[in-house]
């Protein structure tokens, strides 16, 4: 385990660093979000708190969280030709993500609607839309993304067939690549073997594995079971059991920050963040993992996706 204690708060240091330029492939969404005392049953129509309009999608959530913490970020994604299209573009812009090569398709802008509980419980239903107008095509089209970034960032809230192709071209370039494998589907071993850090959550572990992910051990065994397949690391997240990070000649494990919990929309996300932004620097880790794990603390203090994304500044400054 590793110790909140040993992170150096003293760290603010570290933009002075050469910056790695990240690349991130993936979904723009707007989030329609209902906070809601609880969830209705099937059937049932009950009266929300509050409504919420967010810049969302987890392609579009990496994003921001990484350039709010300072990081180097581009992003390749499509959005409609429609007022949500247009909020996101703007949101990425003012959150200084390059958004040069955002593609603007012929279907409505990707929608989330999500419902929050006073649990801090959310639920969400996803509709793609645009998102699913990326093709191999605009990749061939924008290489040169590519060829310029250091670190490719891939979900699954785009076509498959273009995921596989992101991962096969960016290893061709000796990119270094990572996968947020989510939403949880199935992935073939050619997708598999071009993925240099896989981050799934427990339940998306044990679709891809096949295997039961219920305890540290079986995480370890079915995060073992993938590196057989191809995968040089594994980052698990685990809820409340913090996330674990599983490599050829390591195991990490990194703990929780205890917090008062508002909305859970986009910790993971930030997570991924916070992780990314360290290892653009060159750190070790566990101090990734430890950054991330502050950063997706922080966001769920906070409503929404994007709006909740903590800055560098933040994150260095927040008293847990």
């Amino acid at each position: 385990m590793y110790n909140h204690k040993n992170f150096n708060l003293s760290c603010k240091g570290l933009q002075g660093g050469k910056m790695k330029k990240i690349l991130i492939i993936g979904s723009l969404n707007m989030d329609l979000v209902t906070m809601s005392q609880r969830h209705p049953k099937l059937g049932e129509t009950i009266i929300g708190k509050s409504f919420f309009q967010i810049p969302g999608g987890k392609g579009g959530n990496q994003a921001v969280a990484i350039a709010k913490l300072g990081g180097d970020v581009t992003m390749f994604g499509c959005v409609g030709k429609d007022s949500y299209g247009d909020a996101l573009i703007e949101g990425l812009k003012n959150n200084n993500v390059n958004i040069e090569f955002i593609k603007k398709g012929e279907k409505n802008t990707g929608i989330a609607s999500i419902v929050v509980d006073e649990n801090a419980d959310n639920t969400i239903i996803v509709v793609p839309g645009a998102n699913f107008e990326i093709t191999i095509e605009d990749i061939d089209k924008n290489i040169d993304l590519i060829k310029d970034a250091d670190i490719v960032l891939l979900q699954l809230e785009i076509p498959i067939d273009v995921v596989k192709y992101i991962l096969e071209k960016s290893k061709e370039y000796n990119k270094v690549t990572m996968l947020n494998p989510a939403p949880a589907k199935k992935l073939s071993v050619d997708i598999i073997k071009n993925i240099d850090y896989l981050v799934p959550n427990e339940t998306e572990l044990e679709l891809l594995s096949k295997m039961p992910t219920d305890s540290e051990e079986e995480v370890l065994a079915a995060s073992k079971k993938l590196m057989g397949m191809g995968v040089k690391n594994l980052i698990v997240t685990m809820g409340k059991n913090g996330s674990i990070f599983v490599g050829e000649d390591k195991v990490v494990k990194v703990g929780i920050h205890r917090v008062k919990a508002v909305d859970p929309t986009a910790a993971g996300d930030s997570f991924i963040g916070g992780i990314i932004r360290m290892m653009a620097e060159g750190k070790k880790i566990e101090e990734a993992m430890e950054f991330g794990a502050r950063v997706g603390a922080i966001t769920v203090t906070k409503k929404g996706a994007q709006s909740s994304l903590p800055t560098w500044d933040e994150v260095i400054n927040y008293k847990f």
